[in-house]
């Protein structure tokens, strides 16, 4: 065989080499990384601490402003990457924790809770509401338009295909519940507020009635009716 052929031959088959060594190093890699699971509910009567942690960075970051002896897992609730910190028996203990790590890490916490009423536990195992362009609550349209909630804190209230409840819900908070999206699911809008009390006095009501409610940052829910009426 001529020289340069040898030559060529040689040169091709090292960048062969290389790149058949890349795409396994690249699968190998691919296949190391662990699927992130969905976060497991809070048992009944706990408060859950859900930090927004997207980054490895933030994980690490709250993993060393946590004492060793307070579980946590990355897991994903909705669309958000959270660290779940559980085992809370008082909201004012998730509330002092939530705090602690907003002010050491910087990070934001959604506050859970699990209601014990038999009534909600079976609503969970109905079909989850989709957002639609309108959404009919007996004979009444809403019209779909979307708005920012802004600075502040919502309680969200998930109503399980059940549109009903906003009656309930509007008699528990004493006021007119609205409709918002977060996490690319529709919820009632018991309480949009400043006042961080208020915001936990609110939640814990809710979940002493037995409705399912969560406290989130208001910035990243989208108001889609201030008010919701049921005939």
């Amino acid at each position: 065989m001529h020289p340069k052929s040898v030559q060529k031959f040689e040169t091709l088959s090292s960048a062969l080499g290389f790149a058949i060594a890349g795409l396994i190093g690249s699968m190998t890699y691919a296949i190391a990384q662990p699927a992130i699971p969905v976060c497991q509910p809070p048992s009944a009567g706990e408060y859950l601490l859900l930090v927004v942690s997207p980054t490895a960075n933030n994980q690490k970051q709250l993993r060393s402003a946590l004492p060793n002896e307070i579980p946590s897992t990355t897991c994903q609730y909705l669309t958000e990457i959270v660290t779940r910190i559980g085992g809370f028996k008082k909201i004012d203990d998730a509330n002092r924790w939530a705090r602690y790590i907003n002010n050491i890490a910087g990070l934001s916490a959604i506050i859970t809770t699990r209601p014990a009423a038999p009534n909600v536990a079976q609503a969970q195992t109905q079909t989850q509401p989709q957002i639609q362009p309108q959404i009919q609550l007996q004979s009444q349209t809403i019209s779909y338009n979307p708005q920012a909630l802004g600075e502040g804190f919502a309680i969200l209230v998930d109503y399980f295909n059940r549109p009903e409840l906003a009656n309930s819900v509007q008699q528990t908070v004493g006021g007119n519940v609205g409709f918002a999206s977060y996490g690319q699911r529709p919820y009632l809008l018991a309480v949009h507020t400043t006042n961080q009390q208020e915001a936990y006095n609110t939640l814990q009501k809710l979940n002493e009635r037995g409705f399912f409610a969560v406290l989130v940052d208001s910035r990243n829910v989208v108001l889609l009716r201030s008010v919701v009426r049921l005939q």
